[in-house]
């Protein structure tokens, strides 16, 4: 079992879940099984990171960009998101995990929204670990809502251009209350963000693991911990002004 520093555990963890469709191929299945598999595999790491200490993990769960996949998936995706909630939703209890989500939520189903928000409801008073999913969102879609937001508060006269500053931009993106991520990871060996928290992630530390997300769990996730607790977060400064060199005396 890998080894972590107890106190420089990730804050906030930030997960491209990639590989599903892949994954079934190599074993001559369909789509639909690798996201069933893929199912497991975001149990496993959800619980794993609550015991780890994460106080904060973002899941990529749907993409504005998924809406364009064959109708037939987007129904199985969709069906396996309310069955998850369904069935977890004792475990979130249990750990004091909290839901909450970003993107486009009045897109889902009505079904799944309405289990989506029911377990939103239920896990409020949450305090172990807040669990993001991010359905139905794009990167750049809330940036523009953001821009939006504070471009009619300009209209209005209720805030001046020359007043906008990075936290209030950040304020009124839909991660408002969420840290930026300390760490993202993206499985199957794919090397781009995807429109994912493109703004948050000006200084979040990137993992890519070859790993399809079916395959990826417990294990996996330590060894990314590992080899981010192995970085120096400077955030623009210099390594001594991070890390001052101790003179003898």
């Amino acid at each position: 079992m890998t080894e972590l520093e107890k106190d420089n555990i990730p804050r906030h963890i930030a997960i491209i879940m990639d590989g599903n469709g892949r994954w079934a191929r190599k074993r001559l299945l369909n789509r639909i099984n690798g996201h069933r598999k893929g199912m497991d595999a975001v149990k496993e790491v959800v619980t794993a990171a609550r015991e780890i200490g994460v106080k904060y993990l973002t899941l990529y769960a749907f993409s504005t960009e998924n809406w364009k996949r064959p109708p037939e998936e987007i129904k199985a995706l969709m069906t396996l998101l309310g069955k998850y909630l369904k069935s977890e939703l004792p475990m979130m209890m249990d750990n004091g995990i909290r839901l909450v989500t970003v993107g486009k939520i009045e897109d889902i189903p009505d079904k799944e929204r309405g289990v989506l928000q029911d377990t939103i409801a239920k896990t409020s008073g949450n305090k172990g670990m807040v669990l993001n999913l991010a359905l139905s969102y794009g990167g750049r879609d809330e940036i523009l809502y953001s821009c939006r937001l504070l471009a009619e508060k300009v209209k209005t006269g209720d805030l001046a251009p020359q007043h906008i500053t990075e936290n209030l931009f950040t304020e009124n993106l839909l991660t408002a209350g969420i840290p930026d991520p300390d760490l993202l990871i993206r499985t199957s060996g794919e090397m781009r963000l995807s429109n994912f928290l493109l703004w948050q992630s000006a200084y979040t530390e990137l993992y890519f693991s070859d790993t399809l997300w079916p395959d990826f769990g417990e294990a996996d996730l330590l060894l990314a911990i590992k080899d981010y607790q192995s970085r120096e977060r400077r955030f623009g400064k210099t390594s001594d002004q991070v890390t001052p060199e101790v003179k003898p005396n």
